[in-house]
């Protein structure tokens, strides 16, 4: 039901870590998006406690998150009172000490090699996840990662859609299949790579879609990231 859930273009955003407590034992859930792509900021979060944890990672500029995005895979601390914080992450790890945090995990949002956010986890009390649950945590954030970025992105498809003829929709269509074939990604997936960068470089996507197809703007993977060649 969880990842029905999250697949409904209705279900609302704000909704979306719920959908961990479900199935996972944490105490609390947040969704985050991080950088310079969609700018650091909570998307959602079940309680404070979540919603206090980003605005700490945020100020700091490192943690559980950072961390997950910046290595493409899930980062988890299921000791994070004593020694551990401070030592993984010191500003951090010293400013949960006093509160009833004892585990987090991490699982970066990303879709086709694009890392943009972070799922965050906490637990009151010291947590292990298993292989199993470490599995359906990773198989939320996939289904939370493409809402997340489809919601981001919904603005500015829509003014695209308002201008484009159907001849330059066609060239829209096009390129995402350029860009499907490059990185060997679902046709989705393309499309959403073509929109997020004319959203980043605040070009529109018809004009995004004509250097694709002119060859001047290629997309390859690189330790495991998605890299733009111009």
């Amino acid at each position: 039901m969880a990842m029905v859930s999250l697949d409904d273009p209705e279900t609302d955003v704000s909704a979306l870590p719920q959908s961990f407590l479900a199935v996972l034992p944490v105490t609390g859930a947040s969704v985050s998006t991080l950088g310079g792509f969609l700018g650091s900021q909570t998307v959602s979060a079940t309680d404070r406690a979540s919603a206090w944890l980003d605005e700490l990672q945020f100020d700091l500029g490192e943690g559980p998150c950072w961390d997950a995005v910046r290595l493409a895979r899930p980062v988890m601390e299921p000791h994070l009172h004593g020694r551990a914080g401070p030592e993984r992450w010191p500003a951090f790890g010293r400013a949960v000490q006093e509160r009833e945090i004892a585990s987090i995990f991490a699982f970066p949002l990303s879709v086709a090699g694009l890392r943009f956010g972070a799922v965050d986890l906490y637990s009151r009390s010291p947590l292990r996840f298993d292989e199993q649950q470490t599995q359906r945590a990773s198989a939320l954030t996939s289904a939370v990662a493409r809402r997340v970025l489809r919601q981001n992105l919904a603005e500015l498809e829509e003014q695209d859609e308002s201008v484009l003829s159907p001849f330059t929709r066609r060239k829209v269509h096009q390129a995402t299949g350029v860009v499907l074939a490059q990185l060997e990604v679902d046709p989705e997936d393309a499309r959403m790579l073509l929109h997020s960068h004319a959203f980043a470089t605040g070009r529109s996507v018809m004009d995004v879609a004509e250097d694709v197809l002119a060859g001047r703007l290629s997309f390859s993977r690189s330790s495991g990231a998605i890299e733009v060649d111009s």
